[in-house]
C-alpha cells in the first residue's frame, strides 16, 4: 500500500507533547526531569517529550516519549494545557501539547533513555534552571494540580497503595502549600468512606505504628455517579 502523502498550500508548525511528572516523598513533591543529550539546550534539564510521529495520537506520543526518556509505564497521565508561543522552540515553531503525571516513587524509578543523559527527581524549590518554556508549563501543572486536588482524589496516585492517614495529610500539606488541621481532616476524609481499613499497620516506625488504609476505587466511583462532594 503506498504511503499516503500530505500536502498543503501553507506552511504548519510541528506538533510536541511534553509531561510534567509529580512524586511525592516525606519531605517534599518532586518533578521528574530528564538531562538533554542533544542540541537546543544540550546538558540542560527538560520536562520530558518529543515530537509527534505521523498517524500517532497525542496520547500516545505523551505515553511513548515518557516511556522512552524516563522508563515510566502506566501512570496516571492527564492532558493539561497547548502552549503555542512562535518562539518557544529555537528550531522551528512547535506546539506543544503538555500533560501532567502522578506517580508513587517507590513504584516508579526512573531511567533515562533515547535522546536523554540523566533522568532525575527534584525537589520543587531546588529545580535547576529548564529548557525552553518547560518553567511555565510546570507553573500550570501545579496549578492545576492544586486545584483540583480540591475536587477529585487524584492525590492516592501519589501514595502506595497502602497508606496511613498522616501520609495522606501530608500530602494535602504540601500541594496546597498551608496547613490542615488534623481532626477535622481525618474526619471529612472518613466521611466520604471511600477508604478501606486494612488489618495491618505501619513496619519499622519508631512510633506507634498507624493503620495502614486503602483507596477504594470501585466505591468512589460510584458515589460520582450520585454526585459526591469530595471537597476537603
Amino acid at each position: 500500500m503506498a504511503k499516503k502523502k500530505f500536502t498543503y498550500e501553507y506552511e504548519r508548525p510541528a506538533v510536541t507533547t511534553d509531561c510534567v511528572v509529580f512524586g511525592l516523598d516525606e519531605d517534599d513533591l518532586k518533578i521528574l526531569l530528564i538531562q538533554r543529550d542533544i542540541k537546543p539546550y544540550e546538558g540542560q534539564w527538560a520536562l520530558p517529550g518529543g515530537f509527534i510521529k505521523m498517524g500517532e495520537s497525542v496520547d500516545d506520543c505523551a505515553k511513548r516519549e515518557l516511556h522512552e526518556e524516563t522508563g515510566l509505564n502506566n501512570i496516571y497521565l492527564e492532558q493539561l494545557y497547548t502552549f503555542g508561543s512562535p518562539n518557544r522552540d529555537p528550531r522551528e515553531q512547535v506546539i506543544t501539547i503538555a500533560y501532567f503525571a502522578l506517580v508513587n516513587l517507590i513504584d516508579h524509578r526512573p531511567q533515562a533513555a533515547t535522546d536523554a543523559r540523566n533522568a532525575a527527581w527534584f525537589a520543587q524549590d531546588e529545580l535547576p534552571s529548564l529548557a525552553f518554556d518547560h518553567k511555565e508549563i510546570l507553573a500550570k501543572a501545579k496549578q492545576r494540580l492544586k486545584g483540583k486536588l480540591k475536587y477529585e482524589p487524584i492525590g492516592f496516585e501519589l501514595l502506595p497503595k497502602k497508606f496511613t492517614l498522616t501520609q495522606m495529610q501530608h500530602l494535602y500539606e504540601i500541594i496546597l502549600e498551608t496547613k490542615i488541621d488534623k481532626r477535622n481532616f481525618r474526619k471529612k476524609l472518613l466521611k466520604l468512606d471511600i477508604l478501606i481499613e486494612t488489618n495491618e499497620v505501619e513496619q519499622d516506625v519508631a512510633r506507634r505504628a498507624a493503620k495502614l488504609y486503602k483507596f477504594d476505587q470501585k466505591k468512589y466511583n460510584k458515589l460520582t455517579k450520585q454526585g459526591i462532594n469530595f471537597e476537603i
